[in-house]
């Protein structure tokens, strides 16, 4: 049984992945500094899935920790989730966002490097094309962070690259995601973020469940549809599987391979809350703001690639996402 260690594993989109990597038989080792996430989610994946999860409380810029576990245990892989990841944060706190998460994964590839892991799946991000030229977007498209968070991810790529010249045993995967929402069909484990969210669907979750009173809606008038911005959203489930894809071709890629992982399909925040509000019968009051600094219109993946090489693609669609946002913010209002 292959064992995978998962940095940032207790947090939203690694709590997903530790589930179905559980669930497709690999064993599970976490580890996580837990600054925003809790040990809640790992608790309720084993009780989902029967199957233990090894977790120990560690930062990712402790080089020594790391080096001593990848030689204590026999790792296939990693999957590297660990990282600050708020856009308008990053803006106030460039130097943290870089700390964490360019000086954290140094630190992680060189513990790999130094033990003689060398598999490697890269949480990246489809902010790290900017403001592309037209949709949809495919892997060949320009980079161009507009944000600190977006080029620490966009830094981190190129360190992976370079590492592959330097080392061409190492085997990389980056995956840039879209906007991932929904969470597991148990209601069990899903988004929950620390304050205020950053993102849509758990702001229009918070406010159908009375924690928050109006949905902020930035800006309307932006050359789509309805004047609202249109993004990719793709069901967690479906992104935690394309990790899963991700290991099971990992050996065959030419490395590093960069995949988009989303539907191919736009949808406007009005049309969102629309769907939403099919699903949990409940009326969300919104307001029209001003637009944010940073945000783009329009961003939708061509994720043909994905389907072609990893077997992989998206089934889950808008309305299987906002049902399984309410029934996890329903049944935990409050969160973990």
């Amino acid at each position: 049984m292959q064992k995978i260690l998962v940095t940032g594993g207790a947090g939203y989109i690694g709590s997903h992945t530790c589930l179905e990597l559980l669930n497709a038989g690999y064993e599970v080792t976490v580890v996580d500094n837990l600054s925003n996430s809790s040990h809640e989610p790992l608790k309720r994946i084993e009780q989902l899935t029967g199957k233990k999860v090894s977790f120990i409380k560690l930062d990712i810029r402790d080089y020594t920790a790391l080096f001593n576990l990848m030689q204590k245990n026999d790792f296939y892989a990693v999957i590297h989730f660990a990282g600050l990841k708020a856009v308008g944060e990053s803006v106030t706190m460039p130097l943290e966002y870089y700390d964490n998460n360019i000086y954290g994964s140094l630190c992680l590839l060189r513990a790999m490097r130094d033990s003689g892991l060398h598999r490697i799946i890269f949480s990246s991000s489809a902010t790290v094309y900017g403001e592309p030229k037209n949709v949809p977007i495919t892997e060949e498209f320009p980079t161009k962070a507009t944000n600190p968070y977006g080029r620490t991810k966009l830094f981190i790529e190129e360190i992976l690259k370079d590492l592959v010249t330097a080392h061409p045993n190492f085997k990389v995967a980056i995956l840039r995601y879209f906007n991932p929402i929904g969470a597991h069909e148990s209601g069990m484990i899903g988004e929950s973020p620390k304050g205020i969210p950053n993102n849509l669907m758990p702001y229009i979750t918070q406010v159908a469940v009375g924690k928050l009173n109006i949905l902020n809606v930035f800006g309307n008038d932006y050359p789509t549809k309805d004047g609202t911005g249109v993004r990719d959203y793709i069901h967690v489930v479906d992104l935690a599987k394309g990790h899963v894809a991700s290991l099971l071709k990992i050996d065959e890629l030419k490395s590093p391979e960069v995949f988009n992982l989303g539907t191919g399909r736009g949808y406007s925040v009005l049309e969102v809350i629309k769907a939403f509000e099919e699903e949990s019968k409940v009326k969300i009051p919104y307001k029209i703001c001003a637009r944010r600094p940073g945000d783009i219109a329009i961003c939708y993946a061509d994720a043909s690639k994905a389907k072609k090489i990893l077997g992989w693609e998206a089934k889950k669609n808008i309305n299987d996402m906002c049902r399984d946002s309410w029934n996890w913010q329903s049944k935990n209002p409050q969160g973990y």
